[in-house]
């Protein structure tokens, strides 16, 4: 494809870059990012992938916009109120660009349709705020190879990992399972710093933006941990586990798994 003189206007301020220029804008716009959660994290991704080019944003999400939603929700307004997530996004995207081609899932993601849909898009963002979909994405995606953003946000603390299935740690060499049902608190009753969700989402837009472009260094075999109170960053190294239920020498889990988990992770919520 060749770019036209709106969409060479629109983008110059990355294809100035020396690492983008026009064939990176090109392949920007044939990439497709699928976004699992139209939410706090899934909000400020999805602005910026679809700002940037991205030509095709999917988006997956079954719950409609709640009034709580909005103090860190930033691609819904007040009108949204009720209104199924993934359309409200969808319109705050065409609004944004009309280059970008959003697909809607008003569904949740399970064991039953994860490999169907993920294995249509070049990468994954991980934007829910529940254990069990956080493992079957990390499963469904080493099954059908597409990298994705492990992301995760509560209190004045976020955190972030990429995963390239088979080829870097995962999320279940990180995390063997859910934790006992009661070990750790709901998302009403953690509660969250609005921002925290912008900072993080911005980040794992990057990373996707990056490995897109084939540039840069991505955030693997690396958990990035934010410190909201602290504005500070620090890094913990993470190996593969061998012995890793899915990527590990004998690996347990063979095809898509249910995990039973009812309260949202410490670690990651949205």
């Amino acid at each position: 494809m060749s770019l036209t003189d709106q969409q060479i206007e629109r983008y110059s301020r990355q294809i100035i870059l020396e690492q983008v220029g026009g064939a990176g804008q090109e392949k920007l716009l044939s990439s497709k990012v699928l976004i699992v959660g139209a939410g706090g994290l899934g909000s400020p991704a999805a602005l910026y992938l679809a700002a940037a080019g991205v030509g095709t944003i999917g988006l997956i999400d079954a719950d409609k916009v709640d009034l709580s939603n909005l103090q860190r929700q930033i691609i819904h307004r007040s009108k949204d109120v009720d209104k199924t997530k993934v359309a409200s996004a969808s319109e705050k995207i065409e609004a944004i660009n009309s280059d970008v081609a959003v697909e809607v899932y008003s569904e949740r993601l399970t064991t039953a349709n994860a490999r169907q849909i993920i294995q249509h898009y070049d990468f994954v963002i991980d934007g829910t705020d529940n254990f069990p979909t956080k493992f079957l994405i990390n499963d469904a995606c080493y099954f059908e190879t597409v990298p994705f953003s492990h992301a995760g946000i509560l209190r004045f603390d976020g955190q972030m990992i990429t995963v390239l299935p088979g080829r870097t740690a995962c999320y279940r060499c990180l995390f063997n399972k859910p934790p006992p049902a009661g070990l750790v608190p709901s998302c009403s009753q953690a509660g969250v710093l609005g921002p925290l969700a912008g900072v993080i989402g911005c980040l794992q837009a990057t990373e996707v933006l990056k490995y897109l472009l084939g540039v840069g260094e991505l955030l693997t075999d690396r958990l990035l941990i934010f410190d909201g109170l602290g504005l500070q960053f620090r890094e913990v190294t993470v190996n593969r586990n061998p012995d890793c239920r899915i990527c590990g020498r004998e690996p347990s889990i063979t095809e898509l798994i249910d995990e039973e988990q009812a309260v949202c992770d410490l670690r990651a919520s949205k």
